[in-house]
């Protein structure tokens, strides 16, 4: 049977070797939970609901004034346009005092979207504070992951910085490796295996981190090869936990990398030059150079200091 979007429960899809799940994340995912679409949609989309809510809410009451007949003193009779503002003053705790209610049921209904007013204008006070005090983190990640030789033992790098260049505390990076296998009975399968890191936690995460797992006899990467990264749909995910220090708040980031990322026999290029003065400057416009291993000598070399502006 063919497997479409349209019959399938989840599709998962395969672009450029990474498998993604359609729609996981994604703020148009979550039209049957409101509030998690409320904090996912861009400003634009929460602005525009909120709009739409709130001219719905008054195009109701202006109908209910409407059904009452003459009820509103200062409005003309059957006039929409005086009942839908009136219903905007009244939810809006206005107040001109040019239109009243002149009727029982009328100061009904006005109760009834005073009520509302006060739910809406909480709700939504909430979604904007929730939408503004959530903690996001700037964390960059290089483009690309090497494998080469480390003291000795091949070992997978790669590269993450703090873009916000202020201190993230006792940042903690967990590093996992997935690919599809089959088993001994036949039965395919997609497994996740934790790779061992050389270093998995820093007091403060300030410039950038080169997180290394050595590929020694206990890593699943033992045996790998690029073909059979790429055969088996190998991918890389990580997933960063750390204290934001200016917001005080716990913050946590997630990247992935596929097998068309994973680059052997290559070096990151050294972000760390020295000026005229001896002193240290972070050169983040080589963040994601690569340098095949049979240049690396030439490149060890150039050592100059450098002058800066």
């Amino acid at each position: 049977m063919k497997i479409t979007k349209k019959n399938s429960g989840v599709y998962i899809a395969n672009r450029n070797g990474k498998l993604e799940i359609e729609g996981i994340g994604k703020w148009y995912s979550y039209w049957r939970d409101p509030y998690h679409l409320f904090l996912t949609v861009p400003w634009w989309g929460f602005i525009g609901l909120v709009s739409l809510g709130y001219i719905g809410i008054n195009v109701i009451f202006a109908f209910l004034y409407l059904a009452g007949g003459d009820c509103l003193s200062g409005a003309k009779a059957g006039l929409f346009s005086d009942y839908f503002f009136f219903s905007v003053h009244t939810l809006a705790s206005i107040g001109y005092g040019v239109i009243a209610p002149a009727t029982n049921y009328a100061n009904i209904i006005v109760t009834l979207e005073a009520i509302v007013s006060l739910l809406s204008i909480a709700v939504v006070t909430g979604l904007s504070f929730a939408r503004f005090s959530r903690p996001t983190a700037r964390i960059r990640f290089s483009q690309n992951v090497v494998i080469a030789p480390y003291n000795g033992i091949p070992t997978l790098i790669f590269r993450v910085a703090n873009e916000r260049r202020n201190f993230i505390l006792e940042a903690e990076v967990r590093v996992y490796f997935s690919r599809d296998e089959v088993t001994v009975e036949g039965e395919s399968m997609r497994r996740f295996y934790e790779l061992k890191l050389s270093r998995h936690r820093t007091p403060s995460l300030s410039l950038s981190w080169n997180i290394m797992h050595p590929i020694d006899e206990e890593s699943p990467l033992y045996y790998a090869t690029a073909a059979s990264l790429h055969k088996d749909r190998s991918q890389l995910i990580v997933s960063i936990v750390g204290m934001d220090e200016t917001v005080a708040y716990i913050i946590h980031v997630r990247h992935s990398y596929s097998a068309s990322e994973v680059f052997w026999n290559h070096r990151f290029a050294d972000i760390v030059r020295v000026t005229a003065t001896g002193d240290r400057f972070i050169d983040y416009s080589r963040f994601d150079r690569l340098i095949p291993l049979d240049s690396v000598m030439a490149i060890e070399n150039d050592r100059t200091p450098i002058e800066l502006e």
